[in-house]
């Protein structure tokens, strides 16, 4: 089994990276909602894709706790994230994370997929396990037939009937073992 994590509100506790960026631009921070294609909260909000990325803090983002100990753990990987490719990538390298495979927003029309995931580590999608804190990271697992995992550390992670919790990052290596 094969672990592949959204990266916003799953690896990295980015609220505040997220909406800062939003806020400096001067949109009310109760305005400012999670979890969507950037191009559409900047359409949604009334500012440029641009501005925001040029706004956007990446230091604000940090690992959950426990997080680099899992990765450290882990031979083989990936990342599916709608975050626009620009910045994911500098997350992921200012974090020194290198995932086996990472796929942003600009690799589908619309939110995010795991086919090309699958597609580049050469797996079925009954031997990946997809880790995210939304109900689109549900979807999206869905979708492509892979098991989906909530990230219970995100307090904003809202479970689903059904859905297998990890209330720690750890809990992920666990539910990797075969049974």
């Amino acid at each position: 089994m094969i672990a592949v994590f959204d990266l916003d509100g799953t690896l990295v506790d980015s609220d505040r990276a997220l909406s800062d960026a939003f806020v400096a631009l001067g949109v009310p921070r109760e305005d400012i909602t999670f979890g969507h294609l950037l191009a559409d909260e900047c359409d949604r909000l009334g500012v440029s894709v641009d501005d925001y990325l040029a706004a956007y803090d990446p230091e604000h983002a940090q690992p959950f706790p426990g997080i680099d100990e899992v990765l450290a753990q882990l031979l083989v990987w990936g990342v599916c994230s709608n975050k626009h490719p620009e910045s994911g990538a500098a997350e992921l390298a200012r974090l020194g994370w290198q995932p086996t495979v990472a796929t942003f927003a600009d690799r589908a029309s619309g939110p995010k997929q795991l086919g090309p995931v699958l597609a580049a580590l050469d797996v079925a999608a009954a031997d990946v396990l997809y880790v995210g804190d939304t109900a689109h990271d549900r979807a999206c697992a869905r979708t492509a037939g892979c098991r989906f995992v909530l990230a219970g550390w995100n307090v904003r992670a809202e479970a689903a009937p059904g859905d297998l919790v990890a209330a720690t990052p750890a809990e992920v290596l666990t539910l990797l073992r075969p049974s």
